[in-house]
């Protein structure tokens, strides 16, 4: 129960809650449907547009189907099947199936162009992919076996229902393989899950399910529940509205943006919101303003706020709400909550690496059994990320109270958070500077009420350059997903770099928004 100890000059900081037990030589699907057998006539997944529902004897029938046609096909122990698909009602069997036959699942982002597809393919060394009719022609070009779901046959490809079938008829999988790191985040993350919930959740599955938080904190955490998920494939928010009222959704993780429209937009007022029977919200990754909270809290005061903080080289490390039943706290308002058990967490200087005490900021550290084993086949990322003492570095700047509430201030990382979107400025700048007219770029975050952060590109253009900003932003958006694209476009006349030729993002920034001030 001890909330800091100093090992060797370091302050390390750790839950204040007991450790939980770890189910030993379990895989991830087994510890998710444990107990299944008194809930195989409740639904696990329904599409709140559609209606189209899977039980959890769906679930635990199809997951076994999968596996058996999968090892059939070729598929052996940590080979990657990459899966192209917007929040349908088949994606957990589809996850827990790939991971049931030895292989490793890949959501891919189904608004991703065919390059950015075929850069996590081969990146991956994947397998086959499993799509759609819709996302079918991004994939068949890339040489590899395609499965399609739904009822029309496409030639070329394998029909979902086919490949069940085919299941049927295959033996046994052989899999032992222990998916620790996943089983040890959920345990962690379930820790305050009362026993009589269990069956009772209806959860929203906004959150991209290819995301680690869709994944594993939504589907996987709904179906240990015996809940049901709720899928929604885009963001609309009279579909929203209309899916939490007509599914009485109890638990809607979502992010930042979508608590503005709640608070902000007209047609809330549309619906009669006493019929809802949201019990509690969770918002991540975005820092959820403390203005937008106390907005949201009196439009909705029947409705708990809650915070999560994580990433996905780890998962959750933090929450804000525990159950207080079970003596657990409940964060202070603005933190992103308490550690989680079984984490260790320090704060260290980023320019020295040391350790630092309570209430003073630094870069935050976790080390836990959560923490990735590495980015595939980059072990120079890897290493620059995880250190030789097993500490995992966020890149993000916060500190510790002295109540063990974590309280997020800065970020080291340039990643940009659109939406709760991951955008990598490096990423944008190599599009743009294949650009003839552009002669140096860097792009870097803006504040945005909506979305949380956009990226503005700070351009260097030719003196004889006739594009002005909008082609530029036409440029860039004709080779990303649309969560990528540039949103603001300043013209300047040369980009500040440090003498080790590293862009200097924050002057740019700091110059960009005195000017908008003015």
């Amino acid at each position: 129960m001890e909330g800091q100890k100093q090992e060797d000059n370091e302050y390390i900081f750790r839950s204040l809650y007991p450790s939980v037990p770890i189910p030993d030589k379990l895989t991830l699907p087994e510890f998710v449907l444990q107990g299944v057998e008194e809930y195989t006539e409740n639904v696990a997944f329904v599409e709140a547009v559609t209606g189209k529902a899977v039980t959890y004897g769906d679930v635990v029938r199809d997951t076994k189907r999968l596996a058996k046609a999968l090892t059939s096909l070729g598929l052996r122990k940590g080979q990657v099947m990459v899966v192209v698909l917007p929040n349908v009602a088949e994606y957990g069997i589809i996850a827990l199936g790939i991971m049931s036959a030895g292989g490793v699942f890949s959501g891919a982002n189904p608004t991703a162009l065919v390059s950015e597809i075929k850069k996590q393919v081969e990146a991956s060394g994947a397998r086959g992919i499993i799509t759609d009719a819709t996302n079918y022609e991004k994939v068949k070009t890339l040489g590899l076996p395609v499965i399609v779901l739904g009822e029309e046959k496409i030639e070329g490809a394998v029909n979902w229902k086919d490949l069940l079938e085919a299941g049927d008829k295959s033996g046994d999988t052989d899999n032992e393989e222990i998916l620790q790191t996943d089983l040890s985040n959920l345990c962690s993350t379930l820790f305050s899950v009362r026993s009589e919930m269990i069956g009772q959740i209806v959860t929203l599955g906004l959150i991209p399910f290819f995301h680690i938080y869709g994944i594993v904190g939504i589907c996987c955490a709904t179906m240990k529940n015996k809940g049901k998920v709720v899928a929604m494939s885009r963001y609309d928010l009279r579909i929203f509205l209309n899916a939490l009222i007509a599914h009485e959704v109890s638990f809607a993780p979502i992010v930042p943006p979508i608590i503005l429209n709640l608070v902000k937009n007209p047609i809330v007022d549309e619906f009669d919101l006493s019929k809802l029977k949201l019990q509690s919200v969770m918002t991540a990754a975005a820092p959820l303003a403390p203005e937008l909270l106390t907005a949201f809290e009196a439009k909705f005061p029947n409705v708990q706020v809650q915070e999560a903080y994580g990433l996905t080289e780890h998962s959750c490390i933090t929450l804000t709400h525990g159950d207080p039943e079970k003596g657990q706290a409940i964060a202070k308002r603005n933190s992103v909550g308490f550690i989680l058990p079984n984490l260790e967490v320090k704060f260290i200087d980023p320019d020295t690496g040391r350790s630092l005490p309570k209430n003073t900021s630094g870069e935050l550290c976790v080390r836990s059994q959560c923490v990735m084993q590495g980015y595939f086949m980059n072990k120079e990322e890897t290493d620059k990320t995880i250190d030789e003492q097993g500490w995992l570095h966020t890149g993000d700047i916060g500190y510790i109270d002295d109540d063990g509430d974590i309280f997020i201030v800065d970020r080291i990382k340039e990643l940009i958070k659109y939406k709760g979107f991951q955008v990598a400025p490096a990423e944008l700048e190599a599009i743009l500077l294949t650009h003839p007219s552009v002669e140096d770029v860097a792009v870097v975050p803006l504040p945005d009420e909506e979305a949380g952060e956009i990226p503005a590109a700070c351009v260097v253009i030719n003196p004889k350059a006739t594009e002005k900003e909008e082609d530029i932003l036409n440029f860039v958006a004709a080779n990303v997903a649309h969560y990528k694209k540039v949103r603001a476009v300043h013209f300047v006349d040369s980009i500040p770099k440090s003498l080790s030729g590293k862009i200097m993002r924050r002057l740019l920034r700091d110059k960009i928004l005195s000017i908008n001030k003015k």
